[in-house]
């Protein structure tokens, strides 16, 4: 069976019209939420210095990087673009893949767009097309391609932005087949280490896939061939999926209800600025502290009960000297933010905040463990119990079985807009109600230049 080929005839010849209107407005939604962690991330420090690197290496270019200022080469801003979408962690993302499409797939489709003068219209096609080319392969590996040390979001996100370029840029199938085909060859390990390790180079994984995913489709479309079947595989057993996973893929994810279901409809959204697998202890936290009254010197002991990989992903603690990247995957870190601050936002991961002891001391009272009757319900469900034990041994207890933000709790048009507005600050908020508003008119939008300008 030629997976590769068949997922690529299917990007190549998507429309605009064949699209139902709740995947349209997905697509929308998608970019307006990329939007708003571009703002989140530009407050953190790691990010600021990333951009200067970039702004004193720029040499011009037809390619803006979103929220910085400047305009610069197509690659650099999709880079660039990547990175900020990504480093906040408050990012959509595939549950069904452990990935995070939107962070190589946007930067890539709107970069391209931005350079070729086109519309809104081709924006969306290229997002939804971006996301099967990244999902499906990252659905069909999981969760065996992760615990093979690699981070799904880089790897298979060189897919979907090769996809989205070549979209933009009207490639044929052959075309569009070469441009998935070098992203197999051209795309960043993404190295689970690093963010296991919580070194901040992880923030970049976005950007290096959209740069990869750029590179692949403008090489394509000069002519440079890739293997028809580098997500499968051909008897010489050189199949990416194969080759990154220590379990058989399954490879009828990537071509299985192609055209009649749509990944991006089952992407969730991120209430708060942490992996995902800390989501359900965070908003149990909060519902109990909205819900109970109890002060934190009451607190003597804070037990989460998970699934088997929010302990291992997410279930270590921090130190006063760790980067904001532990803080972004460590449970213990995310509910003490909740408990004190009632929050778990950008404010949480900046510097000053995580070097404060009080909040530090709270997070070593937080254990994990894996549940075995919650495991059992992952994936379906990534349910999480929070038992806080109050001094005269009293207990408050919460479960979470689909955090907010999931397609089955799903955070609103509405939802989304105040999020933005909450993470661009201190903005112009004329011009804030102008970028959400272009947005979502963004197929009547005839150069998607007018957006880049404003955000």
């Amino acid at each position: 069976m030629d997976y590769t080929r068949t997922l690529a005839s299917f990007c190549a010849g998507l429309t605009f019209d064949m699209l139902p209107e709740d995947v349209v407005q997905k697509a929308k939604l998608c970019i307006l939420d990329y939007i708003t962690n571009i703002y989140g991330s530009l407050e953190l420090e790691a990010v600021k210095n990333l951009i200067e690197y970039f702004r004193a290496h720029n040499a011009g270019g037809a390619a803006t990087a979103l929220g910085c200022g400047f305009k610069t080469h197509l690659h650099h801003a999709a880079f660039i673009n990547g990175v900020t979408g990504e480093a906040i962690e408050a990012q959509d993302g595939y549950r069904f893949g452990g990935n995070h499409p939107g962070v190589a797939v946007i930067p890539a489709a709107l970069g391209t767009a931005e350079e070729r003068k086109a519309g809104g219209k081709s924006v969306i096609e290229a997002v939804v097309a971006g996301y099967e080319a990244a999902n499906r392969p990252a659905a069909a590996m999981h969760p065996w391609h992760t615990l093979s040390g690699f981070l799904p979001t880089g790897t298979c996100g060189a897919f979907g932005a090769a996809a989205a370029a070549a979209k933009i840029s009207r490639y044929n199938e052959t075309q569009m087949v070469n441009a998935i085909s070098n992203a197999g060859y051209l795309l960043p390990l993404s190295m689970a280490e690093h963010l296991m390790g919580g070194f901040t180079i992880k923030i970049v994984q976005g950007g290096q896939a959209a740069s990869a995913g750029i590179l692949a489709a403008g090489l394509a479309g000069a002519g440079l061939t890739g293997t028809p079947q580098v997500l499968e595989g051909s008897k010489l057993n050189g199949g990416f999926t194969k080759i990154t996973s220590a379990a058989a893929p399954k490879l009828e994810k990537l071509i299985d209800g192609l055209g009649e279901t749509f990944s991006i409809t089952d992407v969730y959204f991120k209430p708060y600025t942490a992996c995902r697998h800390t989501h359900g202890a965070a908003q149990a936290v909060l519902e109990l502290s909205n819900e109970e009254k109890f002060s934190l010197n009451d607190i003597e002991a804070i037990q989460v009960h998970t699934y088997g990989i929010a302990e291992l992903a997410v279930g270590k603690g921090v130190k006063s000297h760790d980067s904001f990247v532990s803080a972004q995957f460590s449970i213990p870190y995310g509910v003490a933010a909740c408990l004190t601050d009632g929050a778990l936002g950008p404010l949480q991961l900046t510097e000053k905040r995580m070097r404060d002891e009080t909040l530090i001391r709270l997070s070593e009272c937080v254990t994990v463990s894996t549940d075995d009757a919650l495991n059992k319900l992952y994936p379906e469900k990534t349910s999480t119990r929070v038992e806080i034990t109050l001094s005269g041994d009293r207990k408050l207890t919460k479960q979470i079985d689909i955090p907010k933000g999931d397609p089955r709790d799903p955070m609103t048009e509405t939802d989304i807009i105040k999020k933005l507005k909450l993470y661009a600050g201190k903005r112009d908020m004329a011009r804030t109600r102008k970028v959400i508003e272009l947005v979502l008119d963004l197929e009547n939008v005839g150069d998607v230049g007018e957006l880049a300008k404003l955000i």
